[in-house]
This record gives C-alpha cells, sequence and structure tokens, in this order.
C-alpha cells in the first residue's frame, strides 16, 4: 500500500504530529489518510505504544500499524537545542501542528502558541489534552481510563448490567476525542483559506467526551429545576442487549409504531399495540422499556437465529446477526466491500489493514503509507529543511536524531 501522497482531499497539507498512544495519532491518521502530509516527530525512544501488544519486531505493535499508517517518523530529542531548532524549522513549513503534551510542558519546551506562530502565524496550533485550560483540572494528566471514569461511563456501565463499575472495552475517550480534533482540524484550515489567519485550537478531553455522554444522558436534568432523573433510561436498561435465540444471539431494533405493529403481527399478538398501553407509542415503550424488552427476550429464544433474521427482514424490522471480534473479520458485507485489505509493509510482512470508510468520488482518500519504523525518514526529511548529510550524522552521533536500521 505505498501510493502516491498526493491523493485524498487535504493533499498539500503538511501536519507534524507531535502526539503519542491513540488519541493524537487517530486524529492526524485520519489527516493522512485524507491526503496530508503527517510528519510524526517521536522522541529517541519512539511512541510507547509501538512496544505493546504481539510483534514481529520490538517497535513495531499491532495498535501501532493501525494507528500511524500515512505518516513519515523523524526522531528528534527536544531537550537539546539542536532539536529544537530542527523542529523548529520543520514547523515554518507547517500547516497544522498537533500535540497530545499538556500546555505547560510545551511551554517548557519553548514550544508555546505564541513562540510557534513568531515563526509561523499561519499555522493552525492544535493541542489535544485532558482537561480545559481555563479549570482547576488544567495541569492534571489524562488517560483514556480516566476520562472515562471522570464522564461517568464506569458508572452507566455499573447501571445498566450491575455488579461492578468496568470501562467500556476499547478506548472510546481517545478515539472519540480524537474524531473531534480531526473535525476541529479541518474547520480551521477551511477558516484560514478565507481568512489567511492561523489560530490556536484547544481540544480538551473532559469536555468533549462529557457533551458526548450528557448529550444523551443529561434527561430529565436538561431543564432547571429538574423534571426527571439523569440517564436515558432505554440506554441504561439492562435488557438493552442482543437477545438469545434459540441457538445464538442476534441483535435487533424495534423502534417505530410500524415496525412494533409488525412485530406484534409476526408473533400473534397484533392486538397487543392497543390494548396494552405500554407498546402504544415511542415514549410509553420508552418508560416501560424494561418490560418491553423483556417481553420480546421471551419471543426471541422460541426461535433459531436465522429463523428470526428471515421472519423479521420479511416485515421490514431491523435487525443483525451478533459478530464476534474473529467474525467480523470475516463479515460477509466487508468482503465484498473490500474493507479489509492484505498488503505488504516492507518489515513487518504480510498485514491486514482497513480502508478508509469514508468515500470521495473526485479526490478518493487512502493510506499514504503503512506506519514508519522508529525514524525511518529521519535523514529524508532533515535534507528537506536543509541539513546535508554531514551535518545529519552529527545530530545522529550527539543523540539529537536516530534512524531506521537498514
Amino acid at each position: 500500500m505505498q501510493v502516491s501522497p498526493v491523493s485524498g482531499p487535504l493533499a498539500g497539507v503538511r501536519v507534524v504530529d507531535f502526539t503519542t498512544i491513540v488519541m493524537g495519532p487517530f486524529a492526524s491518521q485520519m489527516l493522512g489518510d485524507l491526503g496530508a502530509d503527517v510528519i510524526k516527530v517521536e522522541a529517541i525512544a519512539g511512541d510507547a505504544m509501538r512496544y505493546v501488544g504481539p510483534k514481529k519486531h520490538a517497535d513495531m505493535g499491532p495498535n501501532f500499524l493501525h494507528l500511524n499508517r500515512s505518516k513519515r517518523s523523524l526522531a528528534l530529542d527536544l531537550k537539546q537545542a539542536a532539536g529544537r531548532e530542527a523542529l523548529l524549522r520543520l514547523l515554518r513549513s507547517a500547516d497544522v501542528f498537533l500535540y497530545s503534551l499538556r500546555p505547560h510542558t510545551l511551554a517548557r519546551l519553548s514550544l508555546s502558541y505564541a513562540q510557534v506562530a513568531a515563526v509561523n502565524p499561519r499555522i493552525i496550533y492544535a493541542g489535544c489534552f485532558g482537561y480545559g485550560q481555563r479549570g482547576p483540572k488544567a495541569a492534571l494528566p489524562a488517560y483514556d481510563d480516566l476520562i472515562q471514569g471522570a464522564c461517568a461511563l464506569p458508572s452507566l456501565m455499573q447501571r445498566a448490567g450491575g455488579g461492578e463499575p468496568r470501562y467500556p472495552p476499547l478506548n472510546l475517550a481517545d478515539r472519540s476525542v480524537g474524531l473531534y480534533a480531526a473535525l476541529a482540524i479541518n474547520a480551521a484550515l477551511y477558516e484560514r483559506a478565507r481568512s489567511g489567519q492561523g489560530q490556536e485550537l484547544q481540544i480538551p478531553m473532559f469536555e468533549t467526551l462529557t457533551q458526548f455522554v450528557l448529550g444523551d444522558h443529561m434527561w430529565g436534568h436538561t431543564h432547571e429545576p429538574p423534571i426527571d432523573g439523569t440517564a436515558y433510561v432505554r440506554l441504561i436498561s439492562p435488557e438493552r442487549r442482543p437477545f438469545r435465540t434459540r441457538d445464538g444471539y442476534i441483535c435487533v431494533l424495534i423502534y417505530s409504531d410500524k415496525q412494533w405493529r409488525s412485530f406484534l403481527a409476526l408473533i400473534g399478538e397484533p392486538q397487543r399495540f392497543t390494548d396494552d398501553a405500554r407498546f402504544r407509542d415511542a415514549d410509553a415503550r420508552t418508560r416501560h422499556v424494561d418490560a418491553v424488552q423483556g417481553f420480546v427476550a421471551a419471543q426471541m429464544v422460541t426461535r433459531t437465529s436465522a429463523e428470526w433474521l428471515a421472519a423479521l427482514a420479511q416485515a421490514d424490522i431491523p435487525a443483525t446477526p451478533m459478530n464476534t471480534l474473529e467474525s467480523l473479520l470475516d463479515d460477509a458485507h466487508h468482503a465484498a466491500t473490500g474493507f479489509f485489505e492484505q498488503v505488504e509493509h516492507p518489515t513487518e510482512g504480510q498485514l491486514r489493514m482497513m480502508r478508509v470508510p469514508a468515500e470521495f468520488s473526485r479526490t478518493p482518500a487512502q493510506p499514504q503509507r503503512l506506519a514508519p519504523r522508529l525514524g525511518e525518514h529521519s535523514r529524508e526529511l532533515l535534507r528537506e529543511l536543509g541539513y546535508d548529510d554531514p551535518q545529519i550524522d552529527a545530530l545522529a552521533a550527539a543523540g539529537v536524531t536516530r534512524e531506521a536500521p537498514a
């Protein structure tokens, strides 16, 4: 998957990616897949995510491979003056500087917005970090688990399923905030195209995920004073789950009045829609969600998954088999659309990669390159910045940069 770096709607945009782990790399990878020239500036030791999970080489873990394609890697020690000077040279030609350190850490490295804008006033200077800088938590560290907890997700999991609080089993905070960061950066680029001016963006995890969570769950506290409790009751119902059938599980959402009439007719109880007040409209079904979903669950165990899927399709009721991670990899729809692609990585061999989900009719987005080895493009990029080979050799000897081994 070594394709031309000129494809995609962001072709010509240069992004300096000074992020690690998941949130920032996910955002910058999306920008790279959309055609931007993304330069991943790594510490000499590299992004910590390089070293996590099953791998063929010590610094090329699976999650790193899925978070850092469409990028070039430049290794720099920014604690040395020569490393900072190289980064400032790079920033002079950049459109976006994306970082995930806390702002006061950037200031200690002499890379505050004012200092970077002094060398490039058109730059979009975007920070992804834990908390908004006007509040008392501004300087606190933040990771996915911490922000999930701060935004009540483990509490919601407990309310929905009982037992102990737990985190949803994916990097939900990192990925949702990373997605929002990519959106904000694109909006800032659009505004700059009109005004010609750069600006600073701050994308705090706590505030961003709070909006995601309370958009569903502020519920009765939307009004002041509150007129009901918190939490969208349908979403936290312990009965909101895949339905057990005679031989497995399927996922069914009977939502509209038409769909409920069809379902009740399908099971031979059409009169229940008018006779049972719990089923009569969407508000009643929401207020009585446990009983309504429990009623459906009792019907589902009477037939096999295949029988239900066929009957529900005939009745135009949305339903799908419940995939596992393993069956998702073999899903027939993904096979038909070519979503998964077998590619040959120069050092990691055959990999299964995922295509860009969005399709553009005129400026197709696609991965620009596979995830880089640590420092793979250090020499190439330093040459682009005006360093000659003896200077680069001296920087490497001083530990200011490093190159990937041949």
